[in-house]
């Protein structure tokens, strides 16, 4: 029997938060705001001691960097000089808060967010969660991503202005 592969059209929105400040000043204000995520939980986990992992996970920031990239750098291999840093931002509970419902709901957390600096100035750029997870049609999961839009929403735009 032959495999096959389906394909579902999903409507994205993509949203653009200009800055009128330095790039590296808006680099700084995020990383000040959202701190890198403590991967501790995981060890705890893993442990299975998984009470002690929402726990810590409980009182930890909302938003956490995951993970972060320079881009910027990587396009020095085709010759340009650019700043841009992409972030994977977000909350390893709010995650699960998804994924418990539908597990696919993890192609999207963290959240990849890219800060640039282009010749329209410095901004942030993301695809609004409300939209990529809204594919999965389930309330549940609905309702967290539409809280995570607004946290991000406001942190990014704190950190740009």
């Amino acid at each position: 029997m032959a495999m096959t592969a389906s394909a579902t059209p999903i409507t994205i929105e993509h949203v653009t938060i200009p800055s009128t400040k330095p790039f590296d000043a808006v680099r700084q204000a995020l990383e000040d705001a959202v701190p890198p995520l403590d991967h501790g939980y995981a060890v705890l986990v893993q442990a299975g001691r998984a009470e002690e992992a929402r726990s810590q996970l409980a009182r930890a920031a909302p938003l956490s960097i995951f993970g972060q990239r320079d881009h910027g750098a990587l396009l020095r291999i085709a010759g340009l000089e650019r700043k841009a840093i992409q972030y994977d931002i977000g909350n390893p509970l709010t995650a699960s808060r998804m994924t418990c419902h539908v597990l696919s709901a993890a192609l999207y957390a963290p959240i990849r967010v890219l800060l640039r600096e282009g010749a329209d100035g410095v901004a942030f750029e993301y695809d609004r969660p409300a939209t990529a997870f809204g594919q999965f049609h389930d309330e549940a999961v609905d309702a967290v991503a539409r809280d995570l839009d607004a946290q991000l929403r406001a942190t990014l735009i704190a950190a740009a202005a």
